[in-house]
């Protein structure tokens, strides 16, 4: 079967053995799979002579189903999350907490999304938010605009900024208007609440160096507040800044609890829901929901849909146009 690898700096196509489907697993046979460009365009720049998988988030539709998988049957359409199961490849082996069934009121294009979506619902439970909690989300990527849609579906008070107007104005027809293209536009909008002056939260979804952003943040939170982390980027922070807040840092680990666990993907042993309630599955559960009901609305982020056999073209995208390059899906 064709699939996706990063060798040499470069993602190519190639020819891989197909999976074996084992127990607690389902057979998928790919419709499209969504790039995560944080992740995967470097992956591909550190990628050497050894190749190394792309892709972690598809839809695709059931062929086989294997012993203790109930939840599904061969026929019925699944969103795919949690690398090395899923990636950009025609068949997937996945274990059953990370495939989710889809209502036939959903396009598989919106649904292929469901690991940034969990990536996006496990950083807001990280920052332990209340209804009507204000949260401000620096950088609108893809995971950026994602975050932003499910924190205003929640009852937050959302503030959002990003540097390219052009990802600011497209947060904007989503609905969202405390949208900024400058630190300073933010931090007077934070500023000028006479309850509470600051941000309860930061999340960071933004890329790269971090130590100017994170440092630039702390000013922005209220009193004790709370700085999330969800992007890739490199955490120093002035202890003086931290101090003067008794700011709290917390990283976000990708799509939740369950995650990198073997017990819980390979092996499909559920955590009890009285002592965790909000799993990598289920967490992918409530993005579909989500999108069910209409409460976000993923199909104006998605900027192109391409072959699989022209990968390369799609992350260059990327690089290439920046300011008009958000969702980008792989079909095959």
């Amino acid at each position: 079967m064709r699939a996706v690898v990063a060798i040499n700096g470069e993602a190519e196509v190639r020819q891989v053995p197909e999976p074996i489907v084992e127990p607690n697993m389902l057979l998928v046979r790919t419709i499209c799979s969504a790039i995560s460009p944080g992740t995967e365009i470097e992956m591909k720049k550190r990628a050497g002579e050894t190749p190394v998988s792309l892709g972690y988030s598809a839809v695709g539709t059931v062929l086989q189903t294997g012993e203790g998988v109930t939840h599904v049957r061969p026929g019925d359409r699944v969103a795919c999350y949690g690398a090395p199961y899923v990636k950009h490849a025609e068949l997937l082996a996945v274990p059953k907490a990370l495939a989710i069934p889809l209502p036939d009121s959903l396009s598989a294009e919106e649904a292929a999304f469901v690991g940034l979506g969990a990536i996006a619902i496990h950083g807001l439970r990280q920052a332990e938010l209340q209804f009507g909690s204000k949260v401000a989300v620096v950088g609108l990527g893809i995971l950026g605009q994602l975050t932003c849609q499910i924190a205003e579906a929640a009852g937050y008070r959302v503030y959002a900024l990003d540097l390219l107007e052009e990802r600011c104005s497209m947060l904007r027809r989503s609905g969202l208007q405390t949208v900024f293209a400058s630190y300073e536009e933010l931090e007077a909008s934070l500023r000028a609440d006479y309850l509470v002056e600051g941000a309860d939260t930061v999340v960071l979804c933004a890329g790269g160096g971090g130590a100017e952003l994170l440092n630039q943040s702390l000013g922005w939170l209220r009193d004790r507040g709370r700085i999330v982390i969800v992007g890739d980027m490199h955490a120093e922070l002035s202890r003086e800044l931290m101090f003067v807040k008794e700011a709290e840092l917390r990283i976000s680990r990708a799509g939740g609890p369950g995650r990198y666990d073997a017990a819980y993907e390979q092996d499909g042993v559920d955590y009890p829901i009285g002592f965790v309630r909000w799993t990598e599955g289920r967490n992918m559960y409530e993005y579909i929901r989500l999108l069910g009901e209409r409460k976000i609305d993923v199909m104006p982020l998605i900027s192109k849909k391409l072959p699989v056999d022209r990968v390369g073209e799609a992350y260059e995208c990327y690089l290439r146009a920046p300011k008009e390059t958000l969702g980008v899906l792989l079909t095959y």
